[in-house]
């Protein structure tokens, strides 16, 4: 939560405490508990969301175990996606009132949304697509600005080029897929041959069962590859692409010295979740371009068994894991 002591106009029926999922110590999931925390008023930049949904997601049991990439001081709230309604705003915010649906992302710390209410900045979050409840709104944000950001900005892919997706049943494949079919690119994907059909339903053009095949051997000459999965996948990936190629990976650095013997570029990337990103998401929902997958809906309180489930100790099927907060 904001520590902030900036004043803002005071809202009828914000209360002065609200429970949130908070961790003291890092480690497994059972240092997850639930408490109640004074609220505070956002300050310049910053807007109070009254969570009615909560996304879980990888990144959210990195910061619980200590494995963040950033500073993370304890204690915290855990959580980043969200989806509610504007409860009150900074005084220099005059993008969102009171009152207005949004979804999106906390802050740059991907921290504080697993609450009651939280502090996020206006310049991470958008107004919520009508079509979608909240619960899916607050699957969305980050794993549909990372398959965004690789297809488009980072790979720079155009209607009738060619890519492939590793990881296409993962949440941020699932996205990538429907969004590379939907700009008209021919979409290669690799999944488990049970998640074969559905990643066809998305909308691939080809389906390899990395189980039993080699990629290599089914695709070549392609324009990107989308790497969510790393490791000796990203490596084997720079033989399918072609001069002047590109290898995005949202997973770990490519080896530059192999991108360059190939005549290929490739790059890491950190999510970036912005306004402007996410009215592109809503224009994607809204022209049917895009449908969330939400698999598992759990209650605020049972945080902790969304991230067993994160570590695969819980069982859970396939799509994102959201925290119902209020109906």
């Amino acid at each position: 939560m904001n520590t902030s002591t900036t004043t803002t106009p005071a809202v009828t029926g914000i209360p002065a405490f609200a429970k949130a999922a908070r961790i003291h110590n890092y480690g497994a999931p059972e240092v997850i508990t639930l408490e109640d925390v004074e609220l505070t008023p956002p300050a310049a930049g910053e807007v109070l969301v009254q969570v009615k949904a909560a996304g879980v997601g990888p990144w959210d049991g990195w910061i619980r175990a200590g494995k963040s990439a950033l500073p993370q001081p304890l204690p915290l709230t855990l959580g980043s996606d969200l989806s509610g309604i504007v409860a009150a705003v900074g005084p220099d915010v005059t993008a969102f009132a009171p009152g207005d649906h949004v979804y999106g992302v906390t802050n740059p710390r991907f921290i504080g949304a697993y609450a009651e209410y939280a502090i996020a900045s206006a310049g991470m979050i958008a107004r919520k697509p009508a079509r979608l409840d909240d619960v899916e709104a607050a699957s969305l944000p980050v794993i549909a600005v990372t398959a965004m950001q690789a297809l488009f900005d980072h790979a720079g892919l155009q209607t009738g080029q060619s890519v492939l997706i590793h990881g296409a049943a993962g949440n941020v494949g699932a996205h990538a897929v429907q969004l590379a079919h939907r700009a008209g690119l021919h979409v290669i994907a690799t999944a488990s041959g049970e998640d074969s059909t559905y990643v066809r339903s998305l909308g691939a053009d080809e389906v390899i069962n990395f189980r039993a095949e080699r990629f290599e051997d089914k695709a070549g000459d392609l324009d990107a590859v989308i790497d969510l999965v790393g490791g000796e996948t990203q490596q084997r990936s720079f033989a399918v692409l072609k001069k002047g190629g590109v290898l995005v990976s949202a997973v770990s650095q490519p080896d530059q010295e192999r991108a360059k013997a190939r005549g290929v570029r490739a790059l890491f990337f950190l999510v970036e979740v912005t306004t402007t990103r996410l009215e592109k998401i809503t224009a994607a929902i809204d022209a049917n371009r895009l449908t969330p997958s939400v698999g598992t809906v759990l209650p605020l309180a049972a945080a902790r068994s969304a991230h067993e489930m994160l570590e695969g100790t819980r069982p859970h099927p396939r799509g994102k894991i959201v925290l119902q907060v209020g109906r």
